[in-house]
C-alpha cells in the first residue's frame, strides 16, 4: 500500500483519508511504502476517496461497550460528511463495504462526532456535525439510510467542536458544543428533540475542544480554549434534597436540570481548572480505557495539546484528588507553531500528537520510569504540495521538495530483527523561507534546489548524515565514503534571521559548561547560534531531530535569474546544471547553464517566450530538452567545447506552424538510449519524438527530421508528469509512466515499428485505482535508474522496478512494478 509521506485538523489533509495497518501487496504493481510503529511494521491499508474538498475532521465511531471501531465519519470543505464502513471480516484491506454521504450543510464542516445509541447490532447511529454555516446538524443512521433529524441554530456564532454522550445511568443523549462565544452549550434529547438545557460560562476565549468521559455513575466533560486553560466539569444524578446546613464551608455552584423522560434531576459542577499551558489549547482528550460496562476505569487521565509546543498529561492526585500535571513532552526549537491535536493509545502507553506544521509526533512510556516518555518512529512527510522528487544516482534514497518550504530525504530502514523494509524520512536537508519548486541530484550526496526566489542553492551531505545513513540502511561506510569524507563538516545550522545553512565543524561543537541561573538568563546563552548536535542513529530520527540536527550545509548560491526558479536539471556526468525561472517575456525565459566545478555561468540559452516548465538532459549528455508554457519544445545539442564557441546550440524545435501540442507542455523525459523523448501536455496528449538516431544526426538535418515517432496518445485528462524507465520490458518495449491532473497514474509501454508511427504502438498496462493514485494533481514522476528495490536484497533483482511519484495532495509514493507482468 502507498506510504503517504504527508500528514487531520489544521492543516488538514486534502481530499483523502488514510488508514495504517498491515496489508498484502499486489502482483503487477505494489506500493513499497510501509511505515513502522514501535511494535510492528505498519502500512497504509486504504485511501478513502469521496470528498471533493479538503478533509477538515475525522472521528472513529464509538461504541458504548468500548468495542473496536469499524466505522469512521469525516467532514470536509465540500460541505458534506461521509460515513465510512470498513468490511467486518477482521482483515483490513482496500475494499469498502459502503460509504454514505450526508449532505445538507451550506458551508465547510469543521467538527464531527458519532456514537451508537445502544449495544444492539441494529442500533441507531447518532451523528453530530458543526459547520461554518453557524449550525449543528443531528443525523440518524439506521442500516444504510441516513438523514438529518434536526438543525441547531447558533445565530452568527460558530461551533468549533462537538461531542456526544449519554447521561449517567440512562440512554438519553447529551451533546456538548463549544464555540466562539466562549461558552459550552449543552443539549439534551427530550421528546425526540435536542433542547438547549444549559450554558456553561467560564472560558474567556474561543473554545477549541470538548470531550465526554463516563466514569461509573458520573459523567465528566473536559473543555479547552484559547484562554490557555482546561476546564473539567462533572455531571451526576442529584440525590434527594438534603436539609440546608449552617456551616460556612465553600460550595461549588451547581447547575441543576431535569430530564422529563426519566424524571431524574442532574447536577453539573465545575470540577477543576487546569492551568499549565502558555498558549492556546487546541485539543483535550481522555484516555480511552473501558471496563466491561463501557465506563472509564481509574485512573482518569487527560491529554492536552497546545500552541506552546507542548503536550501535557494530567491526572488527579491519589490523596487529594487535585488535578496535576504529570508529564510534559513536546518540541525543542524549530520553526513550528505548536500542536493542533493529540490522542492516547488505548492502553495509555503511547501518545501521538499532530503539529501545526503537519508532522506527527509519537512518544512511548518507559517500562520502568512511568514518567519518562521517549520519542518513537512515526509517519513523516510534507504538509503541502510536493513539487518535485528525485532518486539518487545509486537508487538508495529519494529526495523531495514541497510548498511547505522543506527538502526531505526518504530511505529504506533495514532492521536486523525484521525482514521487512520500511521507508522513512531520515533527514531534512533544507528548511527554507520560500516555497520549494524543484531539485536535481549532483552525484550521490549533493543536490541543487530552486524555490520562489531568484537564487539556486547547492547542498552537500555532512559527515554525520553519511554515518547515520549507513546505520539505518545497512550500507557499509566503505561504499559511501570517498577519500574526501574526512574534510566534510559534521552538520549544519541556520543562523538567526538567516536562510542559508551554515556548516558546523567538529571544533564548533564545544560542550557548554553548566551555567548558574544568572548566566543562563543571558539571551546569548539561552539561544546559542550553534545548536547542532551530532547524532548516532540506528533508527529514523524523530521530528525534533529532523528539524534541527539533519540539515545539510549550503556550499554555493547561483545568481542570475530574474524571477522565481521553476525548474532545474543536472546532466548524468554531473558537470553541468541547467535552470530556468518563471517568465512572461522571452528575455526572462532563457535557460542558464552552470558549471559544477567552478559554479560559474556557462551560457544562456534563449528561445522560449514563456516559462520553461521542465528540463531534461539525454542519458548520453549530448542533448538538452526544454518544454514550455508557450506550447513548444526546444532541443539543444552539445558542441565541442572551445573558448569562443557556445556549449549548447539549438538544433530542433517546434513553433506555431509545427507544434502538435495545443496547450502548456508540463513534462518531458528521454528514453534510456537517447533516441527518443516524450512530452506530456495539458491538452491530454502524450507524444514520443525523435528520428532514427539523434546521436548520429548532424546539426544541419535535425531541424526538420525530429518528428513524432508515435501516435498521439490521448489519456483523457491533463498530463502533468511523464517519465520513462531506464530498464525496458523483457521484449524490448519502453515503459512510460504518465501522471494526470486528477491524480491518476497510468503505465504504458511503447515500441516503434517501421518508419511511420504504428497504429497500435501504445499498450496500456496498468491504470492505478483511486486507492493507489494521488488525490490531487501528480507533480512529478521519477523511475529508479536501476532494476531492483531499494533496501532489498532481491534474488531476482531484474524482476522489479521502482517508480517514485509526488503530488499536490502532500504525498510521496513509491510503487514496485513487476516488469515481467507488463
Amino acid at each position: 500500500m502507498p506510504q503517504l509521506f504527508g500528514s487531520a485538523r489544521p492543516p488538514a489533509r486534502a481530499l483523502t483519508l488514510t488508514l495504517a495497518r498491515h496489508t498484502e501487496n499486489g502482483v503487477a504493481v505494489q506500493h513499497d511504502c510501509s511505515v513502522a510503529s514501535p511494535r510492528t511494521a505498519a502500512r497504509v491499508v486504504a485511501a478513502l476517496r469521496g470528498h471533493t474538498g479538503r478533509v477538515n475532521c475525522v472521528r472513529w465511531v464509538r461504541r458504548r461497550d468500548g468495542a473496536s471501531e469499524t466505522e469512521l465519519i469525516s467532514g470536509g470543505s465540500d460541505k458534506q460528511l461521509i460515513l465510512w464502513e470498513l468490511n467486518g471480516t477482521g482483515k483490513w484491506n482496500n475494499q469498502l463495504v459502503k460509504s454514505i454521504p450526508l449532505k445538507g450543510h451550506a458551508e465547510a464542516v469543521c467538527a464531527v462526532d458519532a456514537v451508537y445509541q445502544s449495544d444492539e447490532p441494529d442500533s441507531n447511529l447518532l451523528v453530530a456535525s458543526a459547520a461554518s454555516d453557524s449550525t449543528v446538524r443531528i443525523w440518524s443512521r439506521h442500516g444504510s439510510e441516513a438523514k438529518c433529524i434536526e438543525i441547531l441554530q447558533f445565530g452568527n456564532g460558530f461551533v468549533m467542536d462537538v461531542c456526544l454522550s449519554f447521561l449517567p445511568g440512562s440512554s438519553v443523549p447529551i451533546l456538548a458544543c463549544g464555540g466562539d462565544d466562549c461558552k459550552i452549550h449543552l443539549f439534551i434529547q427530550q421528546n425526540d428533540q435536542f433542547q438547549r438545557t444549559l450554558i456553561l460560562p467560564g472560558h474567556e476565549d474561543w473554545i477549541r475542544g470538548v470531550e465526554w468521559a463516563a466514569c461509573g455513575e458520573e459523567l465528566f466533560l473536559a473543555s479547552c480554549a484559547q484562554d490557555c486553560l482546561i476546564r473539567i466539569w462533572k455531571v451526576c444524578a442529584k440525590s434527594k434534597e438534603l436539609p440546608e446546613t449552617e456551616d460556612d464551608s465553600i460550595r461549588l455552584k451547581e447547575n441543576v436540570f431535569t430530564v422529563k423522560d426519566t424524571v431524574t434531576t442532574y447536577a453539573i459542577t465545575l470540577e477543576s481548572v487546569l492551568a499549565g499551558h502558555e498558549n492556546w489549547v487546541y485539543a483535550v482528550h481522555w484516555q480511552p480505557s473501558f471496563s466491561k460496562d463501557g465506563s472509564m476505569q481509574q485512573p482518569m487521565r487527560i491529554l492536552s495539546a497546545s500552541m506552546d509546543k507542548t503536550v501535557i498529561i494530567w491526572e488527579p492526585d491519589k490523596e487529594s484528588g487535585v488535578w496535576l500535571e504529570q508529564v510534559r513532552v513536546g518540541e525543542v526549537g524549530g520553526n513550528t507553531l505548536g500542536f493542533s491535536d493529540c490522542h492516547f493509545s488505548p492502553d495509555g502507553s503511547m501518545i501521538i500528537a499532530h503539529a501545526f506544521h503537519g508532522a506527527l509526533h509519537l512518544w512511548k512510556q518507559a517500562a520502568v520510569n512511568k514518567k519518562e516518555w521517549t520519542p518513537e518512529v512515526v509517519i513523516s512527510g510534507h504538509f503541502n504540495s510536493v513539487e518535485d522528487v528525485k532518486w539518487d544516482p545509486e537508487g538508495e534514497f529519494i529526495i523531495s521538495v514541497g510548498s511547505d518550504q522543506t527538502t526531505r530525504l526518504f530511505a529504506p530502514w533495514k532492521r536486523k530483527e525484521h525482514t521487512e523494509v520500511t521507508w522513512h524520512e531520515i533527514a531534512r536537508p533544507q528548511v527554507h523561507g520560500y516555497d520549494m519548486r524543484c531539485l536535481a541530484m549532483i552525484g550521490r550526496f549533493q543536490f541543487v534546489s530552486g524555490a520562489d526566489e531568484k537564487v539556486l542553492r547547492v547542498f552537500r551531505a555532512p559527515k554525520n548524515f553519511i554515518e547515520n545513513f549507513s546505520n539505518i540502511t545497512g550500507i557499509a561506510m566503505e561504499k559511501l565514503c570517498s577519500h574526501q569524507s574526512s574534510d566534510l563538516p559534521e552538520g549544519a545550522t541556520v543562523p538567526a534571521l538567516g536562510l542559508s545553512n551554515k556548516a558546523v565543524f567538529e571544533g564548533d561543537m564545544a560542550v557548554r559548561p553548566a551555567e548558574d541561573e544568572e548566566t543562563f538568563n543571558s539571551i546569548s546563552n539561552q539561544y546559542p547560534e550553534i545548536y547542532f548536535q551530532p547524532l548516532i542513529l540506528t533508527a529514523p530520527p524523530p521530528e525534533d531531530h529532523l528539524l534541527q540536527n539533519t540539515l545539510w550545509p549550503e556550499i554555493q548560491k547561483l545568481y542570475g535569474h530574474g524571477y522565481e526558479i521553476f525548474c532545474v536539471a543536472c546532466n548524468n556526468s554531473n558537470t553541468v546544471v541547467a535552470s530556468a525561472c518563471k517568465a512572461s517575456k522571452k528575455e526572462h525565459a532563457a535557460i542558464i547553464l552552470w558549471s559544477t566545478s567552478s559554479w560559474k555561468k556557462l551560457q544562456s540559452l534563449s528561445f522560449h517566450n514563456l516559462t520553461v516548465t521542465q528540463l531534461a538532459f539525454s542519458p548520453n549528455d549530448k542533448f538538452l530538452l526544454a518544454v514550455s508554457r508557450d506550447r513548444n519544445w526546444s532541443l539543444w545539442r552539445k558542441q565541442d567545447s572551445s573558448e569562443s564557441g557556445p556549449v549548447f546550440s539549438c538544433c530542433a524545435y517546434t513553433d506555431k506552424n509545427t507544434a502538435v501540442h495545443s496547450r502548456i507542455i508540463w513534462s518531458c523525459d528521454w528514453t534510456p538510449d537517447s533516441k527518443y523523448f516524450v512530452t506530456g501536455s495539458r491538452d491530454k496528449k502524450v507524444i514520443i519524438w525523435g528520428q532514427c538516431d539523434l546521436s548520429e544526426a548532424t546539426e544541419g538535418n535535425m531541424l526538420d527530421s525530429v518528428k513524432p515517432c508515435s501516435t498521439v496518445l490521448d489519456v483523457g485528462d491533463s498530463v502533468t508528469a511523464v517519465s520513462i524507465s531506464h530498464v525496458l520490458t523483457p521484449d524490448g518495449r519502453y515503459i512510460v509512466a504518465v501522471g494526470l491532473e486528477s491524480g491518476k497514474i497510468i503505465l504504458y509501454t511503447w515500441k516503434q515499428s517501421g518508419q511511420e508511427p504504428a497504429l497500435a504502438d501504445w499498450t496500456l498496462c496498468v491504470e492505478m485505482g483511486d486507492s493507489r493514485s494521488h488525490a490531487l494533481a501528480v507533480k512529478r514522476l521519477c523511475w529508479r535508474h536501476h532494476a531492483g528495490r531499494a533496501g532489498h536484497n532481491d534474488q531476482n533483482s531484474s524482476e522489479w522496478l521502482q517508480l517514485a511519484s509526488c503530488g499536490a495532495d502532500h504525498c510521496v509514493k513509491i510503487f514496485n512494478v513487476n516488469r515481467f507482468a507488463l
